[in-house]
């Protein structure tokens, strides 16, 4: 690309309170990518939590706040595909006002998970790895339907120097978080991940690479809960320092 390009990241409540290093690892990343980073103060949550337990007038008034937060930005950038999602496919539906609603169309063109960001619009697949040994994906049930995006993680990590990547049986299928699914009905979500996590297991990789920050809390507890050997990580903190 020419030119310096301005980025504005969306850091999400979730990566905020439990991942706060994936952001900074983006940070890194994007710097060292010739990006401009800019992170707008006062972001809270995208909404997606009250939209899907069917507060739409509640939705509506965060969706309002956070468009109003990144009118300016040239692209905006997220770390997690269900964020995303509801910026890209659902803020606009839920405005009332016709100029709000276009703000946030508008919003929407230039919102991008961060996988996508890298190999769409930077046009980069290809990066050393912070970590050595196999690796394996899963693919975050608002990311692959929602935004119909399977590739762009997959170009990264079966480019990415230093690492393995193998397939995960059932990679396509939830892990079982669902948002506030795995709080109203645990006992179902637990079975869900227990199958999800023994496919992981059965891979051999040392990590498990995903790009929504509820999939990771949802797996990495399982893994820490099995004391298992793999560790779950955010695609992003197998990128940051391992240069290009």
């Amino acid at each position: 690309m020419s030119g310096p390009i301005r980025v504005s990241l969306m850091v999400t409540c979730l990566g905020d309170l439990f991942f706060p290093e994936v952001g900074v690892s983006i940070v890194r990343l994007l710097r060292r990518l010739g990006a401009t980073v800019e992170f707008p103060r006062g972001q809270t949550c995208c909404g997606l939590p009250l939209f899907n337990s069917g507060y739409h007038a509640e939705a509506r008034r965060v969706a309002a706040r956070t468009v109003a937060l990144f009118r300016d930005a040239d692209h905006v950038v997220v770390p997690s595909g269900s964020c995303a999602w509801m910026v890209k496919h659902e803020y606009p539906g839920l405005m009332g006002d016709p100029e709000l609603a276009g703000d946030a169309r508008r919003l929407a063109e230039r919102t991008w998970e961060l996988s996508q960001f890298l190999v769409t619009v930077l046009g980069r697949s290809r990066f050393r790895s912070t970590v050595r040994g196999r690796v394996t994906y899963h693919d975050s049930c608002h990311l692959l339907r929602g935004l119909h995006e399977a590739e762009s993680p997959r170009a990264v990590l079966r480019h990415l120097e230093g690492v393995e990547f193998v397939e995960l049986p059932g990679a396509d299928e939830c892990c079982g978080f669902g948002g506030s699914f795995a709080v109203r009905l645990p006992e179902v979500s637990s079975r869900i991940l227990e199958k999800k996590l023994t496919n992981v297991e059965a891979t051999g990789a040392a990590c498990l690479v995903a790009c929504d920050a509820g999939c990771l809390m949802q797996m990495g507890g399982g893994l820490r809960r099995r004391r298992s050997g793999v560790r779950a990580v955010h695609l992003a903190e197998l990128l940051d320092g391992g240069g290009t």
